[in-house]
């Protein structure tokens, strides 16, 4: 056994320990279909959110965990249930009125209100494959809609149809007692007007294949449960779809976590095993509200990535996946220093760190170099006091700081200081509140300024740090937070910012005096 696996059998990173509950499914013999299924679902009811991305993500980062430990061959299939019908419309799409004739149609028979595909379906699982493209993800896309329509779920609709009644004796045990009186597995999707019905069954002919129902015209139909004019409501849907696939491992959140029973019981119902589960803590807006593809608050994975690098948004999804996070823009900035924090460190690590170390997971084991001299935080307070519109204007500051930088040698950092003239622009700048020192405050930045002047040494980043503290020991500031909390408001216009030698070395002696002088004589912003 090579010394990353054993490592891997025993890290406490969660991939590992996922991976490893993966792989005591096998332990007695491997899976008689050749490989182990990772899937993850996907509603196409509104344009793909955040969520959705790092569903897939930390189902990748657990896949290829469990390819360290075990020689099975792995496949991830990303399943979009796009059959199922439209219940609302979303309110982040153009032509509501459009999308409010199509109700309860199917997302792959709705018309696309952005004129670009062939359906609102198509639409949102093509923005879906996108992202997770961006991201180099090796998945297989499965459209239900392919899926019911092309026979590949017939075997397991011709079985609930036989297993009907046992199907339902475990739906109705979680139905409220109105609900038990309309409801059934199958949904069928009416020959005219094409639209997903939600009405009782007469008869379920397990012989036959069929089902026979009266629409709600009171008309009656008689429809086979195959070839996509039959769907499954969408709890039987899941139990289905992991017996139809044998799939063995799918994530999701703790809003589906009271289903988990219902799922497997079905899928064995269905004459299979019931997958291995991990259920993650849910995301939440600035509000503290849980995200939603309706609603679209949070953030977009667009948005994330016009601020920030995809790393950094790996290195968030991979923390601490069972505590709900408050996902915002305001979190951008510290998953950007963190993740190259943590790549720093990776490299000096035994094999049992690196396992640990969130990068490993992000980069698959392939780790990078961070070539990021200048954090995105210093950057940003940077942007901010130079009041940069374009990232050349940042480099005029780094190369005097770090001479053998460049955009061609230090591409993280070329892209990070982009971001940071972006982010600064959209959300440091709108919010910045300058005040003026009182007469003590007043009296220290003079005496820094008078310190700054008469400094001949290297703009060195400990050196300076020492010397703003000293000015604030002799200033009497007691606790020193106070002095750093005024350098910030007065000069910064926020309530905190950088450790301030590092930021004068960047900036430059000269650049903070006159920056001293402008806010002592009231002249920001």
């Amino acid at each position: 056994m090579s010394e990353i696996r054993e490592a891997a059998m025993n890290s406490k990173a969660w991939p590992f320990e996922e991976a490893r509950r993966i792989l005591k499914r096998y332990e007695k013999k491997p899976p008689e279909k050749g490989y182990v299924l990772f899937e993850t679902g996907y509603g196409p009811s509104g344009l793909p959110h955040i969520g959705t991305f790092g569903e897939v993500l930390r189902t990748t980062m657990i896949r290829r965990a469990f390819e360290v430990i075990s020689d099975i061959p792995t496949r991830l299939i990303c399943f979009s249930d796009d059959l199922d019908g439209m219940r609302k419309v979303p309110g982040n799409v153009p032509q509501q009125d459009m999308l409010q004739e199509h109700l309860q149609k199917p997302l792959t028979s709705v018309p696309d209100p952005f004129g670009t595909h062939e359906s609102f379906g198509h639409h949102n699982n093509a923005m879906l494959r996108r992202f997770l493209d961006t991201f180099g993800f090796d998945y297989e896309f499965y459209s239900a809609t392919e899926f019911y329509g092309s026979g590949k779920f017939d075997e397991v609709l011709l079985r609930a149809a036989e297993k009907y009644d046992d199907v339902m004796a475990i739906m109705l045990k979680s139905l409220r007692e109105e609900r038990r009186q309309t409801y059934s597995i199958f949904l069928p999707i009416h020959p005219e007007t094409g639209r997903v019905l939600y009405v009782p069954m007469k008869n379920v002919d397990a012989a036959k294949g069929e089902i026979t129902f009266d629409d709600e015209d009171g008309r009656e139909w008689t429809l086979p449960v195959t070839g996509g004019n039959v769907k499954l409501q969408w709890k039987p849907d899941f139990g289905a779809r992991w017996a139809a696939l044998s799939v063995d491992f799918e994530m999701y959140g703790k809003d589906h976590s009271t289903n988990t029973p219902i799922y497997d019981g079905i899928c064995r119902v269905l004459g299979q095993r019931a997958p291995e589960h991990f259920t993650y803590e849910l995301f939440l807006d600035d509000q503290g509200q849980k995200i939603s593809k309706s609603s679209g608050n949070g953030i977009s994975i667009d948005e994330w990535l016009t601020y920030a690098s995809t790393e950094s948004l790996s290195y968030f999804m991979y923390q601490k996946p069972k505590t709900a996070k408050r996902l915002f823009f305001d979190v951008i900035p510290k998953a950007m220093d963190e993740y190259h924090q943590q790549l720093r460190a990776y490299h000096g690590q035994d094999v049992k760190a690196q396992l640990n170390n969130p990068v490993y997971h992000i980069h698959n084991g392939d780790v990078p170099e961070s070539r990021m001299v200048v954090p995105f935080s210093m950057l940003l307070n940077l942007a901010s006091a130079a009041g940069a519109h374009d990232k050349e204007t940042l480099w005029g500051f780094i190369r005097r700081y770090a001479p053998d930088a460049t955009a061609e040698t230090h591409p993280d950092l070329d892209a990070a200081a982009g971001f940071a003239v972006k982010y600064c622009e959209d959300f440091v700048l709108p919010n910045k509140v300058f005040r003026a020192p009182d007469e003590k405050e007043a009296a220290a930045l003079e005496s820094l300024a008078t310190r700054l002047r008469a400094y001949e040494g290297e703009a060195n980043d400990e050196d300076l740090q020492s010397l703003v503290f000293a000015v604030g020991k002799e200033n009497g500031f007691e606790p020193l937070r106070d002095w750093f909390k005024a350098l910030y408001e007065v000069l910064l216009g926020q309530s905190q910012g950088p450790r301030f030698g590092g930021f004068i070395a960047l900036y430059g002696v000269d650049e903070t005096v006159a920056l001293i002088e402008a806010g002592l004589a009231g002249k920001l912003g």
